[in-house]
């Protein structure tokens, strides 16, 4: 009996669950992953756990009980190579940066079907890593880093080559990207709190037919980066306070056919920057409190900008051009000063968004300390009189009279 019981330990049927404890028979997940068989529950206890790099190749659910810590270091912690794998409640730390090899504190490499449930992930390279791995859900993890450096710090969540991705309830922070998307496809990204990034909150690049919704991404060095993409939706996000020289809330570069629906810009540099953008629908979204809320640029054609909101922003709108073919109808402007006599609720007046004085600014920007000065105005109102060097085409020929509700 006793050998029989002894045996059932070490050996589990497939199903069971085994349990790791530092103090008992099965003292790492090393151990483990030997003795289980697909389809095998791997309860881990706490305790703060030094193994070599863990290769998961078989179909398990790895469990953390109390918080199980484990130690990286000069390699990578977890490498997961089979299908359905679930990963949940596990802290895992301290994974070095290396020039050489995009180490990651969970890397999953040509799977389908994994998860990544709250877990805590603290100063590692790169975080959770997804390589050519499709159908796989992250969700509730806090992943933070350290990074001071774009060259030694990796991404919290990346994903290469990969689809059917769902990211969602994270917390990201201290990395080089928050989300890292590289020819990535329908993913699903909702509800992240992605802040205090290096470089992007998110950055994606020919990465088609994703959803981002309800997301917040703040104080990142460059806000977030939408590049040679198509078929995109973004709604319900927040861009809050990213600002720099060279910074924005959104940037979308060679971007097509998508929609960027009922987000607000706030206190950022440039709220939105718009370059190579075709067809592409602005709707109901707010820019409030930025330096720019629109930077739109020559090579932007086809786009609608249709029932924003335009609050307390220093510029509303600037482009390098002054050609468009875009269409601006149906905003709500601050800065307008119109009427409505025929009380149909849109100014009887078109209103022209590009101030004079955005484009001095641009060609010399130490210019802006001009700002608020009474000559200035005058600049502004005698251009928009008799518009010489703004944009002509560039104008909202049914502006709100007042905020959509």
């Amino acid at each position: 009996m006793i050998a029989l019981l002894g045996a059932l330990i070490l050996f589990p049927p497939p199903g069971r669950e085994i349990v790791v404890d530092p103090r008992g028979p099965v003292a790492t997940l090393s151990a483990a992953l030997r003795l289980a068989a697909p389809g095998d529950r791997i309860v881990i206890h706490a305790g703060t756990y030094h193994e070599p790099e863990i290769t998961v190749d078989k179909r398990v659910q790895i469990i953390g009980e109390g918080g199980p810590v484990f130690i990286g270091g000069g390699h990578q912690i977890l490498t997961v190579t089979a299908d359905s794998v679930t990963i949940r409640g596990l802290v895992l730390r301290g994974v070095l940066p290396a020039s050489s090899e995009d180490r990651a504190a969970v890397k999953f490499i040509g799977v389908h079907g994994c998860a990544v449930e709250n877990n805590v992930l603290l100063d590692t390279f790169f975080g959770i890593y997804l390589s050519k791995s499709t159908g796989c859900r992250i969700a509730g993890n806090r992943v933070r880093g350290s990074g001071r450096s774009e060259a030694l710090t990796g991404n919290a969540i990346h994903s290469w080559s990969s689809s059917d991705l769902v990211i969602e309830d994270n917390v990201l922070s201290g990395h080089r990207d928050g989300i890292y998307f590289e020819f990535t496809t329908n993913a699903r990204v909702t509800r992240n709190r992605s802040s205090s990034n290096i470089r992007y909150g998110l950055h994606f690049m020919f990465s088609d037919g994703c959803i981002y919704r309800d997301n917040l991404f703040a104080h990142n060095g460059a806000g977030v980066a939408v590049m040679y993409s198509h078929d995109v939706l973004m709604a319900g996000n927040r861009f809050d306070s990213n600002w720099g020289a060279a910074s924005f809330g959104l940037l979308l570069k060679d971007i097509s056919d998508s929609r960027v629906e009922s987000n607000r810009f706030v206190s950022n540099t440039v709220g939105l920057y718009a370059e190579g953008t075709n067809r592409v629908r602005f709707e109901d979204n707010e820019f409030n409190a930025n330096g720019w809320a629109v930077k739109i640029m020559a090579n932007a054609a086809g786009n609608l900008f249709r029932r924003n909101r335009f609050l307390n922003n220093a510029f509303d709108v600037a482009s390098n051009s002054t050609g468009n073919t875009s269409v601006f109808e149906e905003n709500y402007w601050d800065h307008y000063t119109g009427y409505d006599l025929d009380r149909d609720g849109y100014g009887d007046v078109p209103f022209r968004p590009v101030r004079l004085f955005s484009l001095i600014v641009q060609q010399n920007e130490p210019a802006l300390i001009l700002l608020r000065s009474f000559f200035i105005d005058l600049l502004d109102v005698a251009e928009r009189v008799m518009p010489v060097l703004t944009p002509e085409t560039l104008v909202d020929r049914r502006p709100l009279m007042r905020l959509p509700s």
